[in-house]
């Protein structure tokens, strides 16, 4: 292991800056969640994402295994310990990506999203956002797959750390849902439920976009257009009276098995 990744992993968790240590009551908030610290002026703005940048271009170069906190803080023009200020450890540029990436996919959703009411066109359009958003990154996404695919790793979609990128995402689905015609007719309970589970479903289409290596991932994008209306219709047939109890199991198995894998982030 690299000097500088190690120094990372021998702080302790009461460090200053470390995750998990709350703050006083009135004081800076610290750092982000996953140890990432709060940009305090413009200036820190600019250079934490200086040194966002300068890593997600060397992870393309050189891979994100060969790629050590001591070269991107060499190549963005900073010292080692401003970029662990922002950064405690390498994973956690990751993560400042994922947020990133998360927070423009919303942005671009909601503002696609806002001419139409029609639930599986605000689905899909969600999903097509998220597809335009993450094509940019699509040559060296198999890369950081293989580190969230372990379940210990920080950089799972499922782990604590992920948890800011992850409610995000979940909000967004939560406003597809709740500002479409559909959402009223839904059972309660259901409505509360269903963003986490369209999540899943995006992190079925991510799993299948990683591995499609057609022109501009074209496979992926049928797989939406194909997959959204039916997912739109079985959630449109639970509020049949029929269906009811198939509406119920199911319920039961989101609630049991489902959210306690992911973190629960429905709003109660």
């Amino acid at each position: 292991m690299p000097v500088d990744d190690l120094a990372a992993t021998n702080r302790t968790d009461g460090a200053p800056g470390a995750a998990g240590t709350p703050a006083a009551p009135g004081a800076d908030p610290g750092p982000l969640p996953g140890a990432r610290a709060q940009p305090k002026t413009d200036k820190s703005e600019a250079t934490r994402a200086l040194i966002l940048e300068t890593a997600m271009r060397l992870f393309q170069e050189r891979g994100y295994e060969k790629t050590t906190m001591r070269a991107i803080a060499t190549e963005a023009g900073v010292s080692v310990g401003n970029a662990y200020y922002y950064f405690s450890a390498k994973e956690f540029l990751i993560q400042g990506f994922y947020d990133r990436m998360t927070y423009d996919h919303a942005a671009d959703a909601r503002r696609r999203m806002a001419h139409t009411r029609d639930f599986s066109e605000r689905l899909q359009i969600a999903l097509d956002s998220w597809l335009d958003t993450a094509a940019p990154y699509h040559e060296f996404s198999a890369q950081f797959f293989r580190t969230a695919a372990d379940p210990s790793s920080s950089l799972s979609p499922f782990s604590n750390e992920s948890h800011p990128a992850r409610a995000t995402a979940v909000e967004l689905f939560r406003e597809v849902l709740q500002g479409s015609e559909l959402a009223p007719k839904l059972d309660a309970e259901l409505v509360e439920l269903l963003p986490d589970v369209l999540w899943l479903h995006l992190m079925i289409v991510v799993l299948y976009w990683v591995f499609d290596r057609t022109e501009d991932t074209e496979r992926t994008r049928e797989f939406v257009r194909r997959s959204t209306p039916l997912v739109a219709r079985l959630i449109n047939l639970s509020r049949y009276r029929v269906f009811r109890p198939i509406v119920r199991d199911a319920k039961g198995l989101i609630q049991d098995f489902i959210l306690p894998t992911i973190g629960k982030t429905a709003v109660k």
